[in-house]
Formats: C-alpha cells, structure tokens, sequence
C-alpha cells in the first residue's frame, strides 16, 4: 500500500510530522502553522527549518480557503482546548456557527466543505477535553462527537499516559481517531462488538494495549439537534460520562474506564539527562536556593488581595529537586527562564542544582536532539515549544498500528 497523504493543522513544531514519518507509511502535503498572540511565527520559522517550506502555510487557518488545501487522506493535529459550544444553527449557512477563534470550527468546515473528505482524522488535544465546561461537564467533546458522527465518521477514543507505556514523561492526553463511512475501517468496526473493538481489535489498542479494570460498559445517545445538544447536555451531572476509552458509532457512544497494559522498559528522568554538558547558566545560584525551596514547599498562610481581602492559602509540596528514578512530571510552558518557580524541574548532578536544558526538554517529548535549535530562538521559546507538543512516540506507534489496520482491511 502507498503512503497516506497528511494535512497536518496546528502543527508547532511538527511532533505530529516526525511521528507520522518515522513510521515510513505517511507522506504530508500540507502543514498550517499560525501562532496568533505573536508576531514572529518562531513555531512556524522552526517548522519551515526542520521540514522546509514546500505545502507549508503560516497563515491563520480561519483564513485559508478550503480549495487551497490539498486533497489528503488523513487531517492531523492537536488543536487547542477552547470552548466548543454551538452559537447558532443558521439555515442560510453551512448549518453551524461555532464562536470565531475557536479552531476546532476550522477543522470542522475543513471536513464539511471538501469534496473528497479525509478517510481519516487522528487529533489530539487535553485530556481535560473530555470533562469541559465545569457547567456541563463533557459537552464539549459531545458536540465534536455529533459533529463527526453528522460528517460521517465514527470515532474511537483513548486518554494516554506516556509515561504508562515506557516513555520519559508522565504526560497525559486525550488521542482520537475517525475513521469516515466510505472506509473498511468504518464498516469493520460498526460490525464489532464496542468492548472487542477497545481491549483487543481496535486501532488505538493494538497500539497500546489495556485491561479491564471490571469496571462496565457505560453507553448513551448524542442529541440529533446539536445546538440543543450544546445548551442540554448534562446539566444535571457533575460527572463527565465520557470515560478514558470509548467509542462514537452514528451518534450512540460506548465507554468504559480501563488500565494500561504494559511490562516492557521504562525511559526515567536520569536516562534523558545531558551528563556533563548542560549550560552552566542553567545552575541555581545559591542566592536563590531559598526563594526554589519556598515556592515549591508546602505552605498554610494568609494572603491579601489587592482590594484587602484577606484569605488562608494552602498548597502541598512539590519533589525537590524531582526524582530522577522515575520518568518526568509534565513539561509546561513555562519552563524556560532563571526565575524560581513552583513547576519547573531542578534536578540534581554532581555540579549541583539546575533547571533542564532546552535538549534535555526535547527529549522528554521523543524529539531529535536540537529539534527547536535555530538562530534568534531564545531557550525559553525553546521550552515553551515543548510545553505545547505531544509526545512524539505516541504519534509513531499510533501511526503504525492505523497503517497496519488499513494495510490488512484493504487487501
């Protein structure tokens, strides 16, 4: 079989890209990158570095016209965690009007406006997805899943750990891919039984495998009606029904909790680390080992607002510095900078304290070495970049187990 041909939306620094073409099965010819807080496009400049600027766009994707995306077997991306609600149903437009900004919209005209759809769609996004908005916990991922299920596809879900399958980072996002009517993916999977199709013929578990946990099968119909969908769903509950694993077949969903299965080598903190050559500017200075050692201790005490409220604050303690037999906490955004702070990772070496390095960072998400390493950008917007992006391992094993699936489904 040929290679996939990939869109690649809301791409960074391409984790989606380097997964999917370590693989050797996926082949992308279009990629959108747009930042839209900043006028140097760093993400994009980097991208264009690494990949080249050919079928590359650095343009705000709400702008760019359906035509001028190429016809792709497969739409991927990681958009961002926004609220999802359905403004209006409109007879005279496309039939939806999300609010403007909210990129999974864009996804969504993407699908409904080609011709020739996407057989298929793997995106990614916070595993908080699966729980917003805190008034109608889980709305928004059911009215992506009705909009899917209305375009024609069925979905299958999973909320994955990295660290859980071996990876350098405890790291946990929500995975999903749809697999469209016109597919023999789609018609396999609307012939298997729900709980087969998660714990042993699936796509994501054949990746990843999982246990029962004797937990049931929890199953439920999506409203026809997706504006009253976005203003009824769950109100009354302060629980999310969407469980970590489940499935979305013509608007009935089937979920269920589960544990990962996995007994194969675990990547730890300590095996990522730069052994010697990380930049001295990353050690603490003794002068601030105090303001670290506060802002990452547990603390009780009374703050005042700044009309003068006063109120009793309490957090617990972080590990300091943090463990290094045991795979990383979750990078953020804020990595980068000398500054104390209560989320960044210290780690002790033989020269004393010191903050991860910009390599150091890509490798906890399966990056290349210097991956984010290009003229005029600073190691903060470097560890910013890895704040954002996924973990490149997950892409890869996900990317061949569809491939494979398709491979076998399509002979």
């Amino acid at each position: 079989m040929q290679q996939l041909k990939v869109c690649e939306l809301f791409a960074g620094v391409g984790g989606f890209r380097l997964g999917l073409e370590k693989t050797g099965h996926y082949k992308i010819v279009f990629s959108n990158q747009w930042e839209p807080s900043t006028k140097t496009q760093h993400a994009s400049k980097v991208y264009e570095a690494r990949f080249g600027p050919e079928n590359h766009s650095n343009t705000n994707i709400e702008e760019v016209p359906t035509a001028e995306i190429p016809d792709h077997d497969i739409l991927v991306g990681g958009f961002p965690c926004q609220d999802y609600s359905v403004a209006t149903s409109l007879k005279n437009s496309k039939g939806l009007l999300g609010k403007k900004g909210v990129l999974w919209w864009s996804i969504h005209r993407i699908l409904t406006e080609k011709k020739t759809k996407p057989k298929y769609l793997f995106l990614e996004n916070v595993d908080r997805l699966l729980k917003s908005p805190s008034s109608q916990r889980g709305r928004d991922f059911a009215v992506m899943l009705r909009s899917l299920s209305d375009l024609g596809y069925a979905v299958e879900w999973r909320v994955i750990n990295a660290a859980d399958y071996g990876m350098p980072q405890r790291r946990r996002r929500v995975f999903f891919l749809a697999y469209h009517t016109s597919t023999p993916l789609y018609s396999t999977l609307k012939k298997t039984n729900p709980k087969d199709w998660m714990f042993k013929d699936g796509v994501v578990c054949s990746a990843f495998p999982i246990e029962n946990i004797n937990q049931p099968l929890a199953s439920f119909d999506l409203d026809e009606d997706l504006v009253s969908l976005s203003k009824q769903f769950n109100t009354e509950q302060k629980l999310s029904p969407f469980l970590n694993t489940g499935l979305c077949i013509d608007g009935k969903v089937y979920t269920q909790k589960t544990a990962p299965s996995f007994d194969g080598n675990r990547t730890l903190l300590s095996d990522i680390l730069e052994n010697g050559s990380a930049d001295p500017s990353l050690y603490i200075n003794t002068n601030d080992l105090e303001k670290w050692t506060y802002l990452k201790g547990a603390k009780k005490e009374i703050r005042k607002t700044s009309t003068g409220f006063e109120y009793n604050y309490s957090e617990g303690s972080m590990v300091f510095p943090d463990a290094l037999d045991q795979p990383s906490r979750t990078i953020i955004t804020g990595e980068g900078g000398k500054s104390p702070s209560r989320f960044k990772h210290v780690v002790q070496t033989s020269k004393g304290l010191r903050r991860l390095s910009p390599i150091e960072l890509e490798r906890l998400n399966m990056f290349p070495d210097n991956h984010t390493l290009l003229d005029g950008i600073p190691d903060a917007k470097r560890a910013f970049f890895m704040g954002n992006a996924l973990v490149v391992g997950i892409v890869e094993q996900i990317g061949s187990a569809l491939f494979h699936k398709i491979s076998q489904l399509e002979k």
